[in-house]
């Protein structure tokens, strides 16, 4: 196997997770605004209302408001599914410091290996991310210290499409100036990341946590 130009990651599940899983944040946040939520409802209510919200618009252009009304959207949905009306919380409020939470520091982790592994990738090849994310994830990892370890960074809410949209992966590969034959891509989710790679000509590295992590890449 030849070894590749530039290797993409995922981000989030791949690079860097929530210790306190997201359940946990939107409990505090709640509870900094004089609300308590049920933490054990929470997490349900949240994977339900992520499954079943709409696919963001593929604009091939950045989209104007970096998927805050998305992400809007979907709070108002996880809020409805608890029942906690307006008399409860302050909804406003409460998405605005919501929303900035997860750029906190402390919030967000590096998986245990991603430092080491990136240090000896980096002397191989080029790195690069393609993350179905927004603007924030620039702030989350320079927090992190891994920010200026990629030299392409492709966020799903400035190119104007989500994985496994082929755009995304185009645009990937246009700005590295490298074939898809010889760029590698490893992430967590088969549809987004194994499906939507190979779709797209690059190699794709299924990544399935615990059972193994990014150490397969060396």
């Amino acid at each position: 196997m030849s070894p590749p130009r530039v290797i993409f990651f995922d981000a989030a599940g791949t690079l860097i997770h929530l210790p306190r899983g997201v359940g946990y944040h939107y409990c505090e946040v709640a509870h900094r605004h004089g609300c308590e939520l049920p933490e054990d409802a929470l997490a349900p209510a949240f994977r339900a209302v992520w499954k079943a919200m709409p696919t963001r618009p593929a604009t091939h252009a950045p989209r104007p408001d970096d998927d805050r009304r998305w992400w809007r959207t979907l709070v108002e949905a996880v809020l409805d599914r608890l029942a906690v009306g307006p008399a409860a919380l302050d909804r406003e409020a409460y998405f605005a410091e919501l929303y900035a939470e997860f750029t906190r520091p402390g919030v967000w982790e590096l998986f245990p290996e991603v430092e080491s592994v990136l240090t000896t990738l980096a002397e191989r090849c080029e790195l690069g991310i393609i993350s179905n994310f927004d603007g924030r994830l620039r702030t989350i990892l320079d927090g992190l210290g891994i920010g200026a370890r990629f030299h392409h960074l492709l966020i799903s809410s400035e190119v104007g499409a989500d994985k496994p949209d082929p755009f995304i992966f185009e645009q990937a590969l246009a700005r590295a100036g490298c074939p898809a034959s010889e760029a590698w891509h490893i992430g967590d989710d088969p549809r987004c990341d194994w499906a939507g790679a190979k779709a797209a000509g690059l190699r794709a590295f299924p990544l399935a946590r615990p059972a193994h992590d990014l150490r397969i890449l060396l």
